[in-house]
């Protein structure tokens, strides 16, 4: 028994944070401390991305539409964590520092054939998601150069920048934020703020640290508009009460 609890701790630590922890007692060393931390921010936020995107996917289903979500906006979402889990895992990195792309970029490709689906193009929406399943095991499949998987990770940047902007130009217009859902807006920006720390302790990959920056910027904005629209919504409908009111 003794052994297996150990096997399962070092599945988390190292074994020199083992060993400070359990036969030195010594829990307030600095490096242990910030690797623990971030060993159990990683698998929190890799736990939580299995459902992260769930709610946005029902809403959709719920409702039979797609209103307010843009399509080109997902697809360079989806680009951008494609290219992050795909570098990652060639490159080595532990799966505590990218795993929740893997279960991210299952959900938004189903984000993105349902906007397809309920925009009137079934077909289009079953071709995308054959293509895209070919060219996701293409790219970890060991086939496809490192520099090709690094120049994509550095692209994400700008990407992620415009396909956010795109969203936020796409709510602006419309007023609202139409079908998306805080829940998922609000778990994106926090997993976002998280892996700057993840990536600084577990990858030190300065790429991956600045799109992570980026992310958070970028999500924060629709987070505000959330709120924004949100509030103005509620004094639309106060407004509303108070004409029936006198009416």
């Amino acid at each position: 028994m003794a052994e297996f609890l150990k096997g399962l701790l070092l599945s988390v630590l190292t074994e020199k944070c083992y060993e400070e922890y359990f036969e030195k007692y010594n829990f307030l060393d600095g490096p242990c401390m910030a690797a623990t931390l971030s060993k159990g921010l990683g698998i929190g936020i890799i736990a939580g991305s299995i459902l992260v995107k769930v709610p946005q996917i029902l809403k959709i289903l719920g409702s039979k539409s797609a209103e307010g979500i843009n399509i080109y906006g997902v697809y360079l979402e989806l680009f951008a964590i494609t290219a992050n889990f795909a570098y990652s895992y060639v490159m080595g990195f532990p799966f505590s520092a990218w795993g929740e792309g893997t279960f991210l970029a299952i959900q938004t490709a189903i984000i993105a054939a349902s906007v397809l689906h309920y925009g009137g193009s079934t077909g289009t929406a079953g071709l995308f998601l054959a293509t895209y399943t070919g060219i996701v095991s293409a790219l970890v499949s060991g086939f496809t150069p490192t520099d090709v998987l690094w120049t994509m990770q550095a692209v994400n940047v700008p990407i992620i920048v415009i396909a956010k902007s795109i969203q936020v130009i796409t709510n602006y217009k419309n007023g609202s934020t139409g079908q998306l859902s805080a829940i998922t807006c609000l778990l994106l920006f926090g997993g976002s703020i998280a892996r700057i720390f993840t990536s600084l302790v577990e990858t030190g990959d300065f790429i991956i640290i600045v799109t992570y920056c980026v992310s958070t910027v970028a999500n924060g904005a629709i987070v505000a508009q959330l709120f924004w629209y949100w509030n103005v919504g509620k004094g639309t409908q106060t407004k509303n009460k108070k004409k029936k009111k006198h009416a």
